[in-house]
């Protein structure tokens, strides 16, 4: 599982797990059923303190992303075990954690909405 991690965003760290995590269920590219590291073994991957991506896997777990079972590991849920993920949920999540991030860097919405539309090419 590849995370791409900006410790220095405005957005927290734990919350750049959750929404790359959700994404990545969400289409697919994280299969339903797949075992996510361990906290420990993606905190020393990503060279981040356990809390904070335990954190993200307890967020990740209390809106039926994952599963944790002890010992055996945190998994993401199968088919049937929670309701499926709404994309139009995801993307407005998306869209606020942007608009705050913009908002925090001092940027305005001509520019962020600019910005967007000079990714939206090179993002496939």
């Amino acid at each position: 599982m590849i995370l791409d991690i900006d410790p220095d965003a405005p957005v927290p760290v734990y919350e750049q797990i959750r929404l790359q995590v959700t994404r990545m269920v969400t289409s697919g590219a994280l299969p339903l059923g797949a075992r996510l590291p361990t906290i420990r073994q993606l905190a020393n991957d990503l060279g981040l303190a356990k809390g904070t991506v335990a954190k993200a896997y307890t967020t990740l777990e209390s809106t039926g992303v994952v599963r944790s079972s002890g010992t055996r590991g945190t998994f993401v849920l199968a088919p049937g075990e929670s309701p499926p993920l709404d994309p139009t949920t995801d993307l407005a999540e998306v869209a606020k954690t942007y608009a705050i991030a913009s908002q925090q860097l001092g940027i305005g919405l001509r520019q962020a909405c600019d910005a967007l539309a000079e990714q939206w090419g090179s993002a496939s």
